[in-house]
């Protein structure tokens, strides 16, 4: 017995050596390939008439590209729905305050003037910002104020003048870890050199987005348009009947970084009064996000929102596993009992529309999965940096261009409603998972670090508002008497 077994052993050693070396040349990196993944698929057919996108990124390996199916593991349809995010740290109670002080003899003390009574960072704010004030331009200070749960101090932001040029400064004290503080200085100098400010119409991006496709790339009109709507005033329902405009910051992008819309103000051009804005914050950890000038989350919607048509038709819930009807009675004999009801949980959103309407990339992620996956039918699953992934589910038809490991921005045309797989008619089911468990992100209980504003974040919202807003007037200043 013992023999046989040896022998076993040994051939199944030299397999394991065998498979490691032939695997070994595989993994050489290939610094040619390497370089040219890099490239923007689109951006390299964009002399093309027909190319409609320009929001996708080669795959960098096609070696751990899965297969095209994909087992329904039980495990992954638990449902998350209240307190998952509680341990994040987002801010529920975050808002901004915006403005420009009157200069004074005493400007060192302008935390006090906006009503912060910390002595510590009023030391080290007089500390910080001697020679910040010598360059000072204008009659005011530009500033904007983030606060949180109980008024806790989260970021302050100021400006040397309400004047955006090559000399505009904005500085960001935010606290730190270790209970001090911490200071950014930005110069519009060396944004401005990626930035792009961009003017349409209110009208035409409300009603007519192809007016300004001349202008912005094909996924931008789709990330536009959808702020838009989120942020213009409900109060306001004739604005779009006068001269309004849309005032764009972008940075046009380029082989190597995202085009992106950074900041987006409805403004009236005879009296530069901003209606509503809303500005771009750069997350390394997890997806960016937008949020109002004065710190209010949009983010939410943008999650669930693959389709510029769309009705929901179902939620989550439990919908019947089968439809079978009991026989009538035949020749005065009693039927038998109804058979009992089973139910499948349905874990999803259901959005109805034709067969061939768009959907979209709902955030920027990476392609694991495309090809057809039993009651999923034709399915596109798509990863986003903090462990998040969106379900595409019952397509038609995919976006040609797509391949496992493409990069996607978002707002990219990924595919087409269908009925494939399990579906009694045309429409998108959509699902948003976190470490592989579902999340309901209808539920109002669901709070997730996607869509609040995080301590680590504020600093960035402040700066964009003072950086790329438009300067506050004279006639705005508060009455500081």
């Amino acid at each position: 017995m013992i023999g046989p077994s040896l022998i076993m052993l040994m051939v199944l050693l030299t397999l394991g050596i065998i498979s490691s070396a032939q695997a070994q040349p595989a993994s050489q990196p290939n610094t040619t390939n390497k370089t040219a993944n890099k490239t923007p698929q689109i951006k390299q057919k964009s002399a093309a008439s027909t190319s409609k996108q320009s929001g996708i990124k080669v795959k960098e390996s096609a070696i751990d590209k899965p297969s095209k199916s994909l087992s329904l593991d039980p495990e992954l349809f638990k449902r998350i729905d209240g307190d998952h995010t509680n341990a994040s740290g987002a801010n529920l109670d975050y808002r901004v305050q915006r403005g420009c002080l009157r200069r004074t003899f005493n400007e060192e003390s302008l935390p006090a003037n906006l009503g912060l009574q910390d002595r510590n960072f009023s030391d080290f704010f007089r500390a910080q910002t001697k020679g910040f004030f010598d360059r000072m331009r204008g009659n005011c200070i530009p500033y904007a104020l983030a606060l949180g749960n109980r008024n806790r101090f989260e970021s302050l932001s100021i400006m040397n003048g309400p004047i955006q040029d090559a000399k505009t400064e904005v500085w960001t004290f935010t606290p730190s870890a270790a209970g001090s503080f911490l200071i950014q200085q930005d110069y519009l100098k060396e944004e401005s050199k990626r930035f792009t400010e961009v003017q349409l119409k209110l009208s035409d991006v409300l009603y007519d987005p192809k007016r300004v496709g001349d202008k912005l790339p094909v996924e931008l009109i789709w990330e536009l348009n959808s702020v838009i709507k989120q942020i213009y005033p409900d109060e306001s329902n004739a604005l779009e009947n006068t001269n309004s405009i849309v005032r764009l910051i972008v940075d046009f992008g380029d082989k190597e970084r995202w085009a992106q819309i950074w900041a987006v103000e409805i403004i009236d051009p005879a009296t530069q009064e901003v209606f509503a804005s809303a500005f771009w914050v750069e997350r390394n950890d997890i997806p960016g996000a937008f949020y109002t000038g004065t710190g209010e989350s949009i983010e939410r919607t943008f999650w669930t929102n693959p389709l510029s048509y769309r009705r929901i038709s179902r939620g989550v819930g439990s919908v019947r596993a089968s439809s079978k009807k009991v026989a009538p009675a035949k020749n005065g004999v009693a039927p038998a009992a109804a058979p009992k009801q089973r139910y499948r949980a349905h874990m999803g959103i259901d959005y109805a529309a034709p067969t061939g309407t768009p959907i979209f990339s709902v955030a920027t992620g990476k392609v694991v999965h495309l090809g057809y996956s039993g009651a999923f039918g034709n399915l596109i699953i798509l990863e986003h940096p903090g462990n998040y992934r969106t379900y595409y589910a019952h397509l038609s038809s995919y976006n040609v261009e797509l391949e496992v490991g493409n990069e996607v921005r978002r707002g990219l045309e990924i595919g087409y409603v269908g009925s494939t797989g399990r579906s009694t008619g045309p429409h998108l089911h959509f699902e948003l998972r976190k470490d592989g468990v579902y999340v309901d992100p209808y539920s109002q209980k669901t709070q997730l670090d996607l869509w609040n504003m995080r301590d680590s974040d504020s600093g960035l919202l402040t700066r964009e508002v003072l950086l790329l807003g438009t300067p506050i007037t004279n006639s705005e200043l508060p009455d500081k008497n």
